[in-house]
């Protein structure tokens, strides 16, 4: 149940970084690459997925159970071990999401 409301309190977080996943652009891809090379060095990396939050997302962070493919594209999150910050506040992320649907409105 705790695995629940973790999740359900990430959920913007979590859905930012599906988004970014399947809608890729260069720079949040640069930003995910740095922020997966300071993870492989880190101790709570789990390659296994033995400590994922959902299984068969992995490679995970031992500390928080997130996806790291997701996490590290969610320009909004930062590391539960303060090794990277977040790059947007959440009100900014709102308000590029709110600019990015208004854009594709007018497509």
């Amino acid at each position: 149940m705790k695995g629940v409301i973790k999740i359900w309190k990430e959920k913007d977080k979590i859905l930012e970084g599906i988004f970014n996943k399947i809608f890729k652009k260069a720079d949040v891809e640069h930003i995910a690459a740095e922020r997966m090379e300071i993870c492989s060095t880190c101790p709570e990396l789990d390659t296994e997925g033995s400590k994922c939050m959902v299984p068969g997302t992995g490679p995970c962070c031992g500390l928080c159970g997130c996806s790291l493919s997701l996490k590290t594209r969610a320009l909004s999150a930062s590391c539960d071990d303060k090794r990277w910050e977040a790059v947007l506040s959440e009100n900014e992320q709102e308000l590029l999401d709110r600019q990015i649907s208004l854009e594709d409105d007018t497509l």
